[in-house]
């Protein structure tokens, strides 16, 4: 059986989470160089690409330190391409990179505006609350806009009951994953965007009116049914991504066990003395001894008139 996710798909993967790792040390120079690749490449390969990304970027990569520049740089990632799939679809969008209090992505439609932010997570992350979907925190950051979107991978959604669904219908912020929005690329490329632009208007509607529940089928039987009763063509692109998440999730999987049995096999073959200096270094002891080292006293007793 045919793939969904082609090779070509999984190398642009492996390329952009290496490329996400080649860094200057500045965070701006770094993040105005990767948005300005992803521009390039999606131009170059378009609607191909676009996906690729789309199916692939929900996770945030093993290799990748909790907090550390490339984890905050992929994050800034997934921001430009959600930015790009808002262009794409004929909407005018910016990432907003400023402020801290604010959504991460600014989009125009010709009838209506809303923020966006797009979310991931590591596989190995377990325990995720209704605090990291930042639902509530989007209300705030409409800043007048009447909706709000917040862009998550489709196998990280809770599937039963969520405090993120009842915010999500109480404060009007559309809680949408990466294959919808798959599905309304694949769409756009038939239908135009005009097309697009009245389906999404739609879809935020959709859960605008739902009464306040906590319930996830209610939700999705709302988002889901608005987008597969708007045009019957969508249903063909629709069942196209539920394989391409079936195919993400075992893509995602592979990637990760691979890097930790690399780092698995590389801890078994260091010596005793080897895997010591690792433990020192793993726990920062080095730089916590030059901190310390580093204090001095800093005369404020003696800062008095004389």
């Amino acid at each position: 059986m045919t793939k969904v996710i082609s090779k070509s798909g999984v190398d642009r993967r492996v390329y952009w989470i290496n490329e996400i790792e080649k860094l200057s040390g500045n965070f701006t120079d770094d993040y105005d160089k990767l948005e300005k690749e992803l521009i390039a490449e999606i131009k170059k390969d378009g609607i191909v690409a676009l996906l690729d990304h789309l199916r692939l970027s929900g996770d945030i990569p093993e290799q990748y330190s909790h907090d550390s520049s490339e984890e905050k740089l992929y994050s800034k990632y997934t921001d430009a391409l959600l930015c790009e799939t808002f262009k794409f679809l004929g909407f005018r969008s910016v990432v907003l990179t400023e402020r801290g209090d604010a959504a991460d992505v600014d989009t125009f439609a010709t009838a209506y505006s809303f923020v966006g932010d797009a979310k991931a997570f590591r596989l190995s992350r377990t325990a995720k609350n209704q605090k990291d979907f930042k639902v509530q925190a989007m209300d705030g950051w409409k800043r007048g806009k009447p909706y709000a979107m917040v862009v998550c991978p489709i196998y990280q959604l809770p599937i039963r009951s969520s405090q993120i669904y009842e915010q999500a219908s109480t404060r009007n912020v559309c809680i949408f994953t990466y294959s919808h929005l798959a599905v309304l690329v694949s769409y756009r490329a038939v239908a135009g965007p005009q097309a697009v632009e009245d389906l999404l208007l739609q879809i935020f509607n959709s859960v605008k009116n739902l009464a306040p529940s906590k319930d996830a089928q209610s939700y999705w039987n709302a988002v889901n049914n608005t987008m597969l009763n708007y045009d019957k063509n969508i249903e063909g692109f629709w069942k196209t991504e539920k394989l391409a998440a079936i195919e993400s999730i075992e893509i995602a999987k592979d990637q990760a066990l691979t890097y930790i049995q690399t780092e698995q096999d590389k801890i078994m073959k260091l010596t005793h003395e080897e895997a010591l200096k690792e433990l020192i270094k793993v726990y920062k002891l080095d730089s916590k001894i030059e901190v310390i080292n580093s204090v001095t006293e800093n005369e404020i007793l003696e800062m008095r008139i004389s």
